[in-house]
């Protein structure tokens, strides 16, 4: 596990890394290293009390070499981000915000697969640790259905997102970075600053949580799912059967191209299957789909 100082010590990522305070990111990385029981994710290590993108410090990392289960964990981020390129603010030490690094063995078109194994193994650990029940929305974000904030939605409120980049080497993955951003002990007065739609563990169960804790609990969850599925255990029933998605009337968008119907299923490849009133399915591969105020 490492702390990084100074940007020039990450080599290419130099820039990428605004301020560094090394007693907050040691005081930090010490923590998560009394509570990890990995063997593999999460032991090797960098945690930045600032960057801009820990996506942007994985990939260059990855460039370099860095082997799977390589963590970039930030204690801020400045240019985090979403899907679509939506950015991604949150309050300094109060969230998780974090980069997987995966050097996987998969078909280009199984890429989603982590994504949706990393979203099941944040929800998990949310439960285990807080206590509070986790929804998954497709095709990337953790929502709390039955909110303290808004208790008569039938959205929800967004808790975390799941942001997947891939590097590609010729007709095969070269590595998959999986972007987590959790809202941890985000305090409910600042929630609005995020997203109108946000929520987070501590506004939803009053309490605080170790985010340390949180973390090493995560990363197990990643680590025993990756092996399950390299023994043939792939994550598509599961995740189905979990999306708060499937089964619900929705209003999609894909691009320019709006659809609305009920989300039936997801394929192979993870993507949203939508029947329509007319009896059309679509296949919806990327975009939005939101839950209808219509419908079931």
């Amino acid at each position: 596990m490492a702390v990084r100082r100074r940007s020039k010590e990450m080599g290419e990522t130099k820039g990428l890394i605004e301020t560094i305070s090394h007693e907050q990111a040691e005081d930090l990385a010490g923590r998560i290293r009394s509570v990890l029981h990995t063997t593999t994710f999460g032991q090797q290590m960098i945690v930045l009390p600032r960057t801009g993108s820990t996506n942007d410090v994985a990939r260059e990392l990855a460039g370099q070499g860095a082997r799977e289960g390589t963590i970039v964990l930030a204690e801020e981020q400045t240019a985090g981000r979403g899907r679509l390129q939506r950015r991604w603010l949150a309050p300094p030490g109060t969230c998780l915000l974090l980069s997987i690094l995966f050097r996987p063995r998969l078909p280009l078109d199984q890429a989603q697969w982590l994504t949706a194994l990393c979203a099941m193994a944040a929800a998990d650990a949310i439960e285990t640790v807080a206590g509070l029940h986790v929804g998954l929305k497709w095709p990337n974000d953790l929502i709390v259905r039955q909110s303290a904030l808004q208790p008569l939605s039938r959205a929800g409120r967004k808790l975390a997102g799941v942001l997947t980049e891939t590097g590609v080497m010729g007709n095969r993955l070269d590595y998959l970075i999986v972007g987590i951003g959790i809202n941890v002990n985000v305090p409910t007065d600042a929630l609005a600053t995020l997203s109108p739609e946000a929520t987070s563990i501590l506004a939803e169960t009053g309490r605080t949580t170790d985010r340390a804790t949180l973390l090493a609990t995560l990363l197990l969850n990643v680590e025993e799912r990756y092996r399950r599925l390299y023994t043939g255990e792939h994550p598509r029933a599961e995740w189905t059967r979990r999306l708060v998605t499937v089964g619900q009337s929705v209003c999609a968008t894909s691009g320019a191209v709006a659809i609305q119907g009920i989300a039936e299923a997801v394929d192979e490849t993870g993507a949203l299957l939508i029947r329509t009133a007319e009896g059309q399915v679509h296949r919806l591969v990327a975009g939005d789909a939101t839950l209808s105020t219509q419908g079931t």
